[in-house]
């Protein structure tokens, strides 16, 4: 048996709802986005930091942190011309670290 009621998960999901619901599982269904996110954890980095430490090119980099950006699931603060990102969302990363933390248990 679950750890949460009925009572407790039952709610009527709107199309607003059920659309950033799916959003947010959409975002933790990539790779590259996850391993973005995994990263980010860890402090923040500027993009060319992102591209280099996860071997992806500054571009591929730049558009999965706009998507995760728009779901304000990341931050940036600029210095000057460079662009530093950090994660923005500890209820996700929250879903990040229970669903590795289901693998192991696995």
């Amino acid at each position: 048996m679950s750890n949460y009621s009925y009572i407790e998960m039952h709610r009527d999901l709107d199309e607003e709802t059920l659309f950033q619901l799916s959003q947010i599982f959409k975002a933790l269904g990539d790779p590259t986005r996850i391993r973005i996110l995994n990263l980010l954890c860890s402090g923040e980095y500027a993009v060319g930091e992102i591209a280099e430490k996860l071997d992806l090119s500054q571009s591929a980099t730049s558009h999965q942190l706009r998507f995760l950006k728009n779901l304000r699931l990341v931050k940036f603060r600029r210095e000057g011309t460079t662009l530093f990102y950090s994660e923005d969302d500890a209820h996700v990363i929250g879903l990040l670290k229970q669903a590795l933390n289901h693998i192991s248990h696995h």
